[in-house]
């Protein structure tokens, strides 16, 4: 299908004489012109149409900024002025893309000149017959991507009943996506969470802001207690090349969806974390062991969320301690570890945190915190008197360490939680 949007695409810019680029809905690059500029020299871009072509999506910025111009309830082209202090330095002309009322993405024309003696129509006349042809193409282009979205929400719908469904539906759901990702089912594969991913709520959504990225078989969204997570079920090259899956996380966090709704700031971890990360499972081949990958997953995003260390993207195997604790239900924290994770004890639990990270090294602990051996001593001697719990116990470290790594997945179960 993306050969088909290229064609559609190479027909407005033909139609209108200047390079064009279509957008999803939510400002990722599907396709573009060629830009030509007829002599030897470069076409000029501004850095905005730069990024986009480069790294196929617009910042949250910029999309605010075109958002402001009413682009979303657009029912006929738009020009945009230019605006050199948001990089935006050509003007825009704005094809909105819709389908049955609901637009599902747009096309863009940079306004350098060449395009002043378009006629946009209204209530002086009709519009000039080069944009009533590039808004027919547009109009096509909206039922394929109205298509696509459909299609998308009918495969996510099978997949996310076969992640989370009851056990008595997921072999029905198994089959439909073996029967609708046909060879792609065969794998390898492998599962990306994204935690948290906002669906899309707008008046006018038909579709749950499922991301249409070329790597993606399918996606959906799964509710939670706290917060939705997206599931993308992704193809990968080789078994043992995740490199794919963890190329469509980061591409999946730039998503101004990949963020928590608006409201309260969540409740990070002592010791740094992140509002939104992913998790990458282990690769699978076929769709038996997906139950299983998608806990890899969520058990991976869960842990870059809680420790900044791991990145923003985190891959199962590479989790560590928090492969166990992240199967494990929330928990009050052991009685002896309690008052360690205090907030006005945050330094403390820190330093022990690094302490046992460094197997007990107190040379390479000091000099990961950036203190003198002496105070990391007098540190460690005021956790013992907090916690009771002997350094030199390979029993007691344990359990210090399992319970400060349970206290960054679960923030809020410190000493006054549930």
């Amino acid at each position: 299908m993306r050969d088909d949007y290229q064609q559609l695409v190479d027909e407005i810019t033909a139609a209108l004489g200047a390079p064009a680029t279509l957008e999803n809905r939510d400002f990722a690059l599907i396709a573009f012109g060629a830009h030509d500029s007829g002599d030897a020299e470069e076409p000029a871009l501004d850095p905005v149409r730069t990024r986009s072509i480069l790294q196929r999506r617009s910042t949250a910025a910029v999309r605010a900024w075109f958002e402001a111009f009413g682009i979303a309830r657009a029912q006929a082209p738009l020009r945009i002025p230019p605006d050199p202090a948001a990089g935006v330095f050509m003007g825009r002309i704005c094809l909105p893309v819709r389908h049955r009322g609901v637009v599902h993405g747009y096309v863009w024309l940079l306004d350098d000149g060449h395009l002043s003696d378009l006629e946009f129509g209204g209530p002086s006349g009709a519009p000039d017959p080069r944009l009533a042809r590039a808004m027919e193409t547009a109009a096509r282009i909206g039922a394929l991507l109205a298509a696509e979205a459909r299609a998308g929400e009918e495969l996510g719908e099978l997949l996310g009943e076969l992640l989370t469904g009851p056990p008595g539906g997921r072999d029905a759901a198994r089959a439909g996506l073996r029967a609708a990702l046909r060879q792609a089912a065969d794998g390898p594969l492998a599962l990306v969470a994204v935690v948290p991913w906002t669906p899309d709520t707008g008046a006018d959504a038909d579709h749950p802001g499922l991301p249409r990225l070329p790597g993606i078989a399918a996606a959906c969204v799964v509710p939670g207690a706290a917060d939705a997570t997206l599931a993308a079920l992704v193809r990968l090259r080789a078994p043992s090349a995740l490199d794919p899956a963890r190329a469509t996380a980061e591409q999946l966090l730039r998503s101004p969806r990949a963020s928590a709704p608006s409201g309260p700031a969540p409740e990070l971890p002592p010791g740094g974390g992140r509002e939104t990360a992913a998790g990458v499972s282990g690769p699978r081949r076929g769709l038996d062991e997906l139950p299983t990958a998608w806990g890899e997953a969520l058990a991976a995003a869960r842990a870059a969320r809680a420790d900044a260390r791991l990145g923003p993207v985190a891959e199962w195997t590479a989790i560590g301690p928090y492969r166990l604790l992240a199967g494990l239900p929330p928990t009050r924290p052991d009685a002896a570890v309690r008052p360690l994770l205090e907030r006005s004890h945050a330094e403390l639990a820190r330093t022990a945190e690094a302490f046992l990270d460094c197997a007990g090294q107190a040379s390479r602990t000091a000099q990961l915190l950036g203190v003198h051996r002496q105070t990391l001593y007098y540190r460690l001697s005021r956790v013992k008197q907090l916690t009771g719990l002997d350094l030199d116990s390979g029993e007691d470290r344990l359990l210090l360490h399992m319970a400060l790594k349970a206290a960054r997945l679960d923030p809020s179960g410190g000493p006054d939680g549930g």
